[in-house]
């Protein structure tokens, strides 16, 4: 990643953290340009009281696995997995956008977590750079579906009924990929 891209990455982020608010529960995306959020506003809460410019009694919610780890590290309190509260805001990434504003989330393999939080989100805020962006989906990544272990083939038959070509997601070491909820991941 060049440095201006990265640049790109931080300045969409702190803009979207503008948008947190004392007492927010915040739901906390995955990706390249969302873990800058998720540092931005572990920095705030460090600050403390809004007089320093930071932020006070923010809970946050991963959307994965590896953020929850980050979101600790960093000293961002944490709402528990079940949700036993509404999200106020979430900030995630995309992994391609259309001129339309339709995306593809789920290349990093957080597929169900962060819809997860999307739908229980009173507001939505997706960062990315112009990197994201493409003539129509499907270009830059393929569209990722989340299935079961169990009967996944018969869900790869499906998509392909509807005219998809279908591959099982691999991990580094050749074997399945798995989903932070030990799914499969469709490509």
């Amino acid at each position: 990643m060049s440095d201006q891209s990265d640049e790109y990455k931080k300045s969409a982020a702190a803009h979207a953290v503008q948008f947190v608010q004392p007492g927010m529960i915040v739901g906390l995306g995955t990706g390249s340009t969302a873990i800058h959020a998720v540092r931005d506003i572990a920095t705030l809460l460090r600050q403390g009281g809004l007089q320093q410019g930071g932020l006070r009694d923010v809970v946050g919610f991963a959307t994965s696995r590896a953020v929850w780890q980050e979101a600790v590290r960093l000293g961002i309190p944490m709402l528990t997995e079940d949700m036993p509260r509404a999200i106020d805001l979430t900030i995630d990434g995309a992994d391609e956008i259309d001129p339309a504003m339709n995306l593809i989330k789920g290349g990093g393999g957080a597929l169900l977590r962060e819809k997860i939080a999307a739908q229980a989100s009173s507001r939505l805020i997706i960062v990315a750079d112009d990197s994201k962006l493409s003539e129509r989906l499907g270009l830059r990544q393929a569209l990722p579906v989340e299935v079961l272990p169990f009967g996944w083939r018969s869900q790869a038959r499906f998509l392909e009924s509807l005219g998809a070509q279908v591959s099982v997601r691999r991990a580094a070491d050749g074997r399945d990929a798995r989903s932070d909820q030990d799914n499969m991941i469709l490509d």
